[in-house]
């Protein structure tokens, strides 16, 4: 005997034969150029991101401090 689907996997397979017809979900713009204010905050960003670092403890959990000079 068949075993019943449940909802999730129910929903999932008429999505999935939906992308068929439809094709998959509409991804993000990442193939085009980018803007100036785009590249400006990039490297403001970038900048933030490097005066810390990240420290791992025994256990596997991770934190960030301030990087030493």
């Amino acid at each position: 005997m068949a075993e019943k689907k449940s909802a999730s996997q129910r929903f999932m397979g008429f999505t999935g034969k939906l992308r068929l017809i439809f094709g998959p979900a509409q991804k993000s713009g990442v193939d085009h150029p980018m803007t100036a204010e785009n590249k400006e905050l990039l490297k403001r960003r970038e900048a933030e991101a490097s005066q810390w670092e990240t420290v791992k403890r025994a256990d596997g959990s991770t934190y960030i401090v301030p990087k030493k000079p």
